[in-house]
């Protein structure tokens, strides 16, 4: 008997932060899709403190794009409160790498 790899599913992730120095806000929210054991899909919301442990929230949804749909209006949601999408850091090669 031949077990076959289980299909790839990419999880979509976005992380969002809200830093302003003069009311001492650092908070980070982060948003993603993740497939579940069942065959459906998860969007996963955490949130808190930046340097602390935060809250975590997960919603069942029936497909992948209703959970994108949820994630998309959350993004909105963060956005319009003051949220800005984290920068990924660009990494530069050493002068050892070829």
């Amino acid at each position: 008997m031949s077990l076959a790899a289980p299909p790839r599913l990419a999880v979509q992730l976005l992380v969002l932060d809200r830093v302003n120095e003069s009311r001492n806000m650092a908070r980070y929210y982060v948003l993603s899709v993740e497939p579940t054991l069942l065959g459906d899909a998860a969007l996963v919301r955490e949130w808190g403190r930046m340097g602390h442990a935060g809250r975590r929230r997960i919603d069942l949804y029936a497909t992948a794009a209703e959970a994108r749909q949820a994630l998309s209006t959350w993004l909105e949601r963060k956005l319009r409160r003051g949220y800005i999408a984290r920068q990924e850091p660009k990494v530069q090669p050493s002068s050892n790498e070829q």
